[in-house]
């Protein structure tokens, strides 16, 4: 399928148009997760469907290429996730348990993440179509795996144990985020959809609230298409300036987790037109991140510099001080926002501290890191670089404050410690007590902002008085109203995925009532 091609100018004239202009029926801004499953999802609906992506082929797929594949999407256990995983995957049924994650305890865990701030009306949408867009996704043949070997080395549980998943964390894209977006890749190519790479979007064309396309700046020049758009790319993350301006002081100087291409150009522009802004603007979603990572996302390491294992480390600043709660709750309801707190601290810096009694437990991708040992816990902090005595204040008076008894590292055990002048522990609380020390610097990486566009439930966009605005949809981590303050593991890609698919369908439609009417 090739997109109609026109060149404007005055009518009877043989004036080369200043810019060339095409046609599409669908116009879908972005080529991550959400903006593929938007344009599958109106190609579906029998849409003429370009993608324009600002990055070129080689850095193609958004912050989803970089992401870890989680979904988090609602499920009855392991019975119902069973048909949609590979075959590679099943065969560790024998092995793992899954609860069922119901949609009720999905909003509960979305609401206590955001604090009560999420929008409802966009909250039971995704909770509720969740699992049908998993099976819509499989259906076209995006491969699912449990997340089993992101959590644990399967091959490491002992004979008859078995390992429970958490249950809002248990499915994933095989491969993860590069898994994913070479399976949507190839579906949508392999659907005729066409694709313009190092195309990014500079302006919407509007006329008055109603959308009629874009500016997209070509590496030939500058080019309009026109079109229902739909835009799927991304927030303002990649971008210094903005960071800045909405995040606050500090965060211009963060490492970036992802694409270097979500610069907020096209939410910039489309509140520039009226669309109305929504969502936690000061608010994103920010990581522990090995210190010595790149200042932007490595295609090369994706998300492999992550450091995810700290509610079984403490978490030590420049100071030689403990800072937060590291085991508030599992990890995939803390991680996006225990970054933020690092930022805070002095150099936008920290270690975690394990002993030997659980470094076993450290996630496989520390392995993309350089640990600090040593065999007592004055000389780590000396090869740290910060006080020795200071660090040894703290770790033998949250000692003082352990409790006794079962340390179990697949739940939270209760194994709570208060120690005095220190935050408290509330899980997971054992002695830092069994040499060699083990030391991971980190600081702090930025995956995605929070701040966005409003939307309804359908995808579709809102101007500042509320209404909706022809022509024009959002998905993905440029909308707003759904993250506020932290967030749950794997509710981002879900996001993206649900409103990617309804906003595809609804810029179809009315794609189709266009075409009727000027029939």
């Amino acid at each position: 399928m090739t997109v109609e091609q026109q060149q404007r100018g005055p009518a009877g004239t043989a004036t080369l148009p200043s810019r060339p202009l095409y046609r599409a029926d669908v116009v879908v801004v972005g080529a991550g997760n959400a903006a593929l499953v938007a344009a599958l999802a109106a190609h579906d609906a029998g849409a003429r469907v370009l993608v324009l992506e600002a990055a070129p082929h080689a850095e193609r797929g958004g912050n989803s290429r970089f992401s870890g594949g989680i979904f988090r999407t609602a499920h009855d256990g392991l019975a119902s996730l069973l048909p949609v995983v590979t075959e590679e995957s099943r065969q560790w049924a024998d092995k793992i348990d899954v609860d069922a994650y119901s949609a009720e305890r999905y909003r509960d865990e979305l609401a206590g993440a955001t604090a009560g701030r999420n929008d409802e009306t966009l909250t039971d949408r995704l909770v509720d179509d969740s699992f049908g867009t998993i099976e819509w996704m499989a259906a076209h043949g995006v491969r699912w795996e449990l997340t089993v070997g992101k959590l644990i080395d399967p091959e490491k549980i002992p004979a008859g144990e078995r390992y429970s998943l958490p249950p809002g964390g248990a499915l994933r894209s095989a491969h993860e985020g590069v898994g994913l977006m070479d399976d949507l890749f190839r579906i949508v190519e392999q659907a005729g959809i066409e694709i313009w790479y190092d195309s990014p979007v500079t302006e919407l064309i509007m006329n008055g609230s109603a959308c009629e396309g874009v500016r997209v700046r070509r590496p030939d020049g500058d080019a309009e298409v026109r079109g229902v758009v739909v835009l799927g790319a991304g927030g303002f993350e990649g971008n210094p300036e903005m960071r800045q301006r909405w995040l606050g002081p500090g965060w211009d100087l963060v490492k970036v987790r992802g694409s270097r291409f979500n610069m907020g150009t096209v939410l910039s522009a489309a509140l520039g037109e009226g669309a109305q802004p929504a969502g936690h603007w000061g608010g994103c979603h920010a990581v522990p991140l090995d210190a010595n990572a790149p200042t932007v996302g490595d295609l090369r390491l994706t998300d492999k510099m992550s450091r995810y294992s700290y509610p079984f480390a403490l978490l030590i600043n420049a100071e030689a001080q403990r800072f937060v709660d590291e085991g508030e709750d599992e990890v995939w309801l803390t991680y996006a926002k225990t970054g933020q707190v690092i930022r805070s601290q002095t150099r936008a810096w920290a270690f975690q501290l394990f002993d030997q009694k659980t470094i076993h437990l450290l996630e496989p991708r520390y392995s993309t890191g350089t640990p600090i040992v040593a065999d007592t816990v004055p000389e780590l902090a000396a090869a740290v670089g910060v006080d020795p005595e200071a660090l040894v204040r703290t770790v033998d008076t949250f000692n003082a404050a352990c409790p006794d008894g079962q340390f179990d590292p697949f739940g939270k055990d209760g194994l709570r410690a208060a120690p005095a002048g220190q935050p408290v522990k509330s899980n997971w609380a054992q002695r830092i007590d069994t040499g060699p020390y083990v030391a991971y610097p980190v600081t702090c990486g930025i995956t995605f902002t929070y701040g966005g566009l409003k939307i309804d439930e359908t995808g579709q966009v809102l101007d500042v008085a509320g209404r909706p605005m022809p022509n024009l949809y959002a998905t993905g981590e440029i909308t707003g109203g759904f993250f506020f303050h932290n967030y749950p593991a794997g509710a981002g890609l879900m996001r993206g995925a649900v409103f990617g698919r309804l906003a595809g369908a609804e810029a179809a439609r009315a794609a189709a009532e266009q075409t009727a009417e000027v029939a």
